[in-house]
């Protein structure tokens, strides 16, 4: 069971709208967190119970948190505070002493061995991400960033060879997201390129369209939906399609196509239903 707890050893405000987190990892071989730089852990707050005690509930709502620097038990999170739920509730009011679960490590970044060059696309729920992917990669990059304010930008690492092409004001849950539409008018550089997307479900789909249309095989890709615009309502359409479309996820893997195969057949059964 990779499930565990951490305690919170430092809590402090990197800006106005972003607040560094580092954790304890009660077990650190049980939740394994992974080496790759856009690693992350599922976050499960302490809720109060019917007898007003909190408690800590694995199967209660969480967040997914990407981890910015890992040292041993240590893990360090950087949380965008927005306007309101239960992640930014926490991590706006969390310090040391505080108590979370923690489950479900895992990663997406693969750039393959012949890559040449990267696109790595994001909003602010993956900037943290990308930081550490421009921290730690050896590949020259570009950078599509989608943030709130020209301040957010100052997060990132600075690089010679990484360009950066800022969007400021839209997406991040305010106004419609313009990533898709500045991907597909972004020239592209010769050589193998690599496309990593943190950002909202509707856009990465948008995304991995544009490449796959242009010929890009799965391996190129690591294109991820870290939320949903509108999520209850999708939620609630989910719940009533579930098994059929979780069944194409199954069944490709099954067939030994691989995740990423299966995670893009899976996509195109919730486009079919209407998600």
């Amino acid at each position: 069971m990779s499930f565990t707890h951490g305690l919170v050893t430092e809590a402090v405000e990197l800006s106005p709208r972003l607040r560094r987190i580092v954790l304890r990892v009660d077990d650190p071989a049980a939740l394994d967190v992974k080496p790759a730089a856009d690693s992350a852990v599922g976050v499960y707050f302490p809720i109060s119970g019917p007898d007003g005690k909190t408690r800590i509930d694995p199967t209660s709502e969480g967040r997914n948190y990407s981890v910015r620097y890992h040292d041993g038990a240590l893990i360090t999170l950087d949380v965008f505070l927005h306007a309101h739920g239960p992640g930014t509730s926490w991590a706006a009011t969390t310090g040391p002493g505080g108590r979370v679960g923690l489950d479900h490590a895992r990663s997406w970044y693969r750039p393959p061995a012949d890559t040449q060059w990267q696109l790595l696309v994001t909003d602010l729920s993956g900037l943290p991400a990308t930081a550490r992917i421009v921290e730690e990669s050896h590949l020259p990059a570009t950078v599509i960033a989608e943030v709130a304010d020209p301040q957010d930008l100052e997060y990132l690492p600075r690089r010679s060879d990484t360009h950066v092409i800022t969007i400021v004001g839209t997406g991040n849950g305010h106004a419609p997201s313009r990533l898709a539409e500045v991907v597909r008018a972004q020239p592209l550089p010769a050589g193998r390129g690599y496309c990593w997307f943190a950002g909202e479900a509707a856009e990465s789909r948008a995304v991995r369209k544009h490449f796959r249309a242009l010929g890009w095989t799965i391996d190129q890709l690591d294109v991820t939906g870290y939320w949903r615009f509108d999520s209850e309502a999708w939620d609630a359409r989910f719940a009533e399609v579930q098994d059929e479309v979780v069944a194409v996820y199954t069944e490709a893997l099954a067939q030994g196509k691989g995740d990423k195969v299966a995670s893009e057949e899976f996509d195109e059964a919730l486009e079919r239903v209407g998600l």
